[in-house]
C-alpha cells in the first residue's frame, strides 16, 4: 500500500517527484433569476466542496510530466465544484477524474506539451475561456529575448486542441487551433497579448444535444496596465470579435446573427503575497452571443445552463453585468474570497431578458 506520508522531502528530491494539492469549500446564495417566459427560478442555496491531488515527476530542470485528478461531475467541464447532498444522496462515492495528463519540455527558447494541460495562452479572466477547462493536443512557445532597449521581449505562441474526435480526418473533427503575441513593455508596467482562435465543427448544444455544427473566428486583443506599484493597481482590457458570417447559417437566429462582440475591463487594488494581505477587483462584461464558445467559459456569473437540454453545461455568453471581488491571505496555504454577480441577458430568447444575482464565500486550502 502506498502512503506518501510515508516520503520525506529528501526522499521526494531523490525521486524527482513533486506533490501538490488543494481544497475548497464554498457557501453561494443565488436571488432574481428570471427565465426568458418571465417566471423566475426559485432561491438557492448551496454548499459545495472541490479536491484535487496533482503529481510532477521531473525527467530533469527542463523535462516533465504530470498528472492530476479532480473531483466533479465529468460532464461538466467548467465546473469541478459537488454540492453536498446533491446526486449523491444517501452518502454514496463521489465522481472523480484526471483533469490534467502531460509530457512538457523546453529547449533554447522553445516550450512545448503535449497530452491535456492548463490553457496555456495569456488571459486577464474566465470570461472567454474558464480556469477549470483543460484543452487537449498540443502547444509550442518560442520566447525572444534581446539586449536591446528597442526590441522587446515576445512570446509566440501556438496550438492545436482536439474538442471531440471524428474516428476520420483530422479536418473532420471538433477542434481549436490558438495563435497568440504576447509581449511586456515598460519594464513589465504594460502587458499586450493579441490572440486568434478558430473553433471549427463545434455542436450549438453541448453533450449531444446538438442540432447543426458551426466555425468561429475569434480575434481577442487583450492587455494589462500596471496604474501603480504600491499599493498595487492594475487595469485590465479585453476587446474580442468573432470575424465569421453567421447570416447564412441555418439554425442561427436573424437577432442573433450579428451578436459577435464582446468587451470586458477590470481594475484591481492590491496584492496576495503574506499572510494579512488583502485584494480587491471590478469587472464589467458585456459578451454578445458568439464573442466566446459558452460551454467552455465560465459559468460563475449565472444560473444558465443547457439542463433543457441535458446537458449540465453553462451557457454564459450574451450577457452584461458586472463582478465584485474580495480577497484576504488568512496564511500561506489558506485564503478567503468573496464574489458577487449582478447579470442581465443582451438580446432575449424569449418575452423577456434573464436575470440573475449570486454572491459566494470561498475557503481555500492548498499544499
Amino acid at each position: 500500500m502506498f502512503v506518501l506520508t510515508s516520503f520525506s522531502q529528501a526522499n521526494l528530491e531523490e525521486s524527482k517527484l513533486s506533490f501538490y494539492g488543494d481544497f475548497r469549500f464554498r457557501v453561494e446564495q443565488d436571488w432574481n433569476s428570471k427565465k426568458s417566459d418571465g417566471t423566475y427560478r426559485d432561491d438557492r442555496t448551496r454548499l459545495r466542496y472541490r479536491g484535487r491531488l496533482g503529481l510532477n515527476y521531473f525527467v530533469n530542470q527542463n523535462t516533465s510530466m504530470g498528472v492530476r485528478i479532480r473531483t466533479g461531475d465529468p460532464k461538466k467541464q467548467q465546473d469541478p465544484q459537488l454540492t453536498l447532498g446533491d446526486a449523491n444522496k444517501e452518502f454514496g462515492t463521489l465522481p472523480i477524474g484526471f483533469e490534467k495528463i502531460f509530457f512538457q519540455t523546453s529547449y533554447k527558447g522553445f516550450f512545448t506539451w503535449i497530452g491535456k494541460n492548463t490553457f496555456p495562452f495569456n488571459k486577464n479572466n474566465e470570461l472567454f475561456w474558464s480556469d477549470n477547462v483543460y484543452p487537449e493536443g498540443v502547444f509550442l512557445k518560442k520566447s525572444i529575448t534581446t539586449e536591446s532597449n528597442f526590441i522587446f521581449p515576445l512570446d509566440i505562441s501556438g496550438g492545436h486542441f482536439i474538442i471531440s474526435s471524428s474516428g476520420k480526418s483530422f479536418n473532420k473533427d471538433s477542434y481549436m487551433d490558438g495563435f497568440q503575441l504576447s509581449s511586456s513593455l515598460f519594464n513589465d508596467r504594460l502587458k499586450l497579448f493579441p490572440s486568434f482562435y478558430v473553433f471549427k465543427n463545434i455542436p450549438d448544444i453541448p453533450d449531444g444535444g446538438d442540432t447543426f455544427i458551426f466555425d468561429y473566428n475569434i480575434l481577442h486583443l487583450g492587455s494589462k496596465l500596471k496604474l501603480q506599484e504600491s499599493p498595487l493597481i492594475n487595469f485590465e482590457f479585453d476587446f474580442y470579435s468573432n470575424l465569421k458570417n453567421y447570416k447564412d447559417v441555418t439554425g442561427i437566429p436573424a437577432n442573433l446573427a450579428n451578436e459577435k462582440n464582446g468587451l470586458v475591463g477590470g481594475i484591481s487594488y492590491g496584492h496576495l503575497d503574506k499572510k494579512g494581505d488583502w485584494a480587491f477587483k471590478a469587472t464589467y462584461s458585456y459578451l454578445e452571443r458568439y464573442a466566446a464558445v459558452d460551454f467552455f467559459a465560465q459559468n460563475d456569473w449565472a444560473r444558465w445552463d443547457y439542463s433543457s437540454f441535458d446537458s449540465p453545461d453553462g451557457r454564459l455568453t450574451n450577457f452584461k453585468g458586472m463582478e465584485l471581488v474580495s480577497e484576504y491571505m488568512m496564511n500561506r496555504n489558506m485564503n478567503l474570497k468573496l464574489k458577487y454577480y449582478l447579470v442581465e441577458q443582451i438580446v432575449a430568447y424569449g418575452a423577456f431578458k434573464e436575470t440573475g444575482s449570486r454572491i459566494r464565500l470561498d475557503f481555500d486550502f492548498k499544499f
